[in-house]
């Protein structure tokens, strides 16, 4: 198959999507461009913060883009293309886009509140608990794991003496040195756009110089090396202050910023894919259990069997509960008018699965290259390494390897950074959301809990409690991310189809996902838990590890038949 091929008929598919599904869900479940949003029913220059459509979509695709529409497909192509290419498409658009343009409607129509909010009015108090305590420690992980992430893209490396090792460590202090230019350029284009009210388009074009600037300055002047613990203080620090200021100051202007970058990195792929016009070297279908992985991948971990591994590796790229936090956590509190939520929420997830479609086409290309040694499988360096290699592959553009690869590095770190923030507010957002009830502020209650739903203690609590964790082994348990984000995902669906029906609105589109995502779910928590059970006889990590896995998995199982059973008897009440 030839990757333009595949890069059209995905784009057409995805546009198809946008069109006629999309907007029948829209005009469906009844979007009013005359309502008044919750961003100015509640705005308090904080969190509440009216934001132009260009701004929050970038906002918005910045932080539910990360790195997992590069990752997940990366991994899941030992399955082989087809099956990763129907997952991205057809689950991107009748399950992941409806998931977040359904999570960030019903938001809006509480006020701005999260899914918990959703839950507790639908489902009942006790389903709300549950959820948001799953939601909070669901991003503590998140926090641990992206803060370890950024940290390890600029730490320095160092000699056996302890000495640094420049020339070893260039690439970390460049990504470190642009990620603190590029903070200083937000918070001028924040100050400039909401403070001055400068116009957008020519701060727009002026942010996008800074950003070349950046660029340049970084590529040639990068004095900062320092380890990655001590990075990962900077970066606890970094996202605590982010997280407590308002939006307007950093994570609007940043975000926004931010997505030129993503953009011009599919602009590059784009590019060297129609340019380059390469064959996909990966085979279309390799079996129902992943055995290339092991044998040919260089020790990689094996998937196993394609149900459910296929759906669990491939989240951002489909579907991924961490979406529906961001859509009613932050997306929901900045939208200007209900019209802009099918671009903002069903549009990004169609632009990250195009995404997902370019990772494709990224392993096609270096697929023999990975299976001969000659490129590690490590899915950033897979995917810058495979642009890279296309770009380099055009007449006139022989040389441009190096500063390709380099700058597709850099992109998909500063999205870590800007995802790692979005799920610090996020976390702050969930945790005083479990001790306040529904309508009430933090400057409504008195005692223990005036001091528990603080936003700078709440802020704290999840920034210590995320750093803290990513400096001692978060690793051992990230196992149970995938599983834990889908299952996610599933209750979300779960929460806003319930809602859906409860105000008389249709929501059997929203049937087929639930269940789905729900079988898949705890069809991979339940393997997770034997296989642990299996390995305490001969255990290749401390056994405390393994029990401590089963343990958590069988309590998220426990959760999603609660929550099911709950959610399914509520749905059985409408229909009666």
């Amino acid at each position: 198959m030839n990757a333009v091929i595949l890069l059209v008929v995905g784009a057409v598919i995805l546009v198809l999507g946008y069109l006629l599904y999309g907007r029948w869900l829209a005009k469906t479940w009844g979007i009013d461009p005359n309502r008044k949003t919750p961003a100015y029913e509640k705005q308090d220059g904080m969190d509440y913060v009216p934001a132009k459509a260009p701004v929050l979509m970038g906002h918005h695709f910045s932080s539910i883009a990360g790195a997992g529409p590069i990752n997940g497909p990366i991994q899941a192509a030992v399955f082989g293309w087809v099956p990763v290419m129907l997952w991205v498409l057809i689950g991107g658009i009748f399950i992941g886009a409806t998931h977040d343009f359904g999570a960030l409607f019903a938001s809006l129509r509480h006020g701005g509140a999260s899914i918990g909010e959703v839950i507790a009015s639908s489902i009942g108090k006790r389903a709300k608990r549950l959820f948001l305590v799953f939601s909070y420690l669901t991003l503590v992980l998140v926090v641990a794991a992206f803060s370890s992430i950024v940290a390890n893209t600029f730490c320095a490396t160092f000699t056996e003496a302890g000495a640094v090792d420049a020339a070893a460590s260039a690439a970390n202090a460049t990504t470190a040195m642009v990620s603190i230019l590029f903070i200083i350029i937000s918070i001028a284009f924040g100050f400039f756009v909401y403070r001055k009210n400068a116009n957008l388009l020519v701060s727009s074009v002026l942010g996008i110089i800074g950003i070349v600037v950046c660029l340049i300055i970084g590529l040639n002047f990068h004095p900062i090396y320092l380890s990655s613990n001590v990075w990962m203080v900077i970066v606890g620090i970094y996202i605590l202050v982010a997280s407590v200021t308002p939006v307007w100051i950093l994570l609007q202007p940043r975000d926004y910023l931010s997505s030129f970058l993503l953009y011009a990195l599919m602009l590059l792929a784009v590019v060297g894919i129609i340019g380059a016009h390469p064959n996909i070297d990966i085979p279309a279908f390799t079996g129902i259990k992943d055995t290339i992985s092991v044998d040919v991948l260089h020790g990689s971990a094996n998937l196993g069997y394609i149900f459910p591994a296929l759906f669990v590796t491939i989240a951002c790229g489909a579907i991924s509960g961490f979406h529906s936090l961001i859509s009613s956590g932050t997306t929901s509190k900045q939208l200007d008018n209900e019209k802009n939520a099918l671009p903002i929420a069903f549009g990004s997830m169609l632009v990250e699965c195009a995404l997902a479609i370019i990772s494709i086409c990224a392993i096609g290309f270096v697929w023999n290259k990975i299976k001969s040694g000659d490129l590690a499988f490590v899915p950033t360096t897979v995917f810058a390494g495979g642009i890279a290699s296309m770009l380099s592959a055009i007449p006139g553009l022989e040389g441009s390897y190096n500063t390709a690869y380099t700058l597709l590095v850099l992109a998909v770190s500063v999205f870590c950074l800007t995802s790692l923030d979005t799920a610090t507010r996020l976390g702050r957002y969930m945790f005083q959301e479990f001790w306040l009830d529904e309508g009430e502020s933090y400057k409504d209650v008195k005692g223990y809990k005036a001091v528990l739903t603080n936003p700078l203690f709440a802020t704290l609590l999840t920034v210590v409690l995320g750093v803290a964790l990513g400096l001692t082994g978060y690793a051992k348990i990230w196992a149970l991310f995938g599983a834990a984000n889908q299952l996610l995902a599933a209750l979300a669906l779960l929460a806003v189809c319930v809602w859906l029906g409860k105000v008389g609105k249709n929501n059997k589109m929203f049937f087929v996902p639930m269940f789905f995502m729900l079988i898949v779910t705890v069809t991979s928590l339940v393997q997770t838990i034997i296989t642990n059970i299996s390995q305490i006889a001969n255990p290749v990590d401390n056994v405390i590890w393994y029990y401590v896995r089963a343990i958590l998995a069988f309590l998220l199982v426990l959760l999603a038949v609660i929550l099911a059973v709950e959610g399914i008897n509520a749905i059985r009440k409408q229909h009666k």
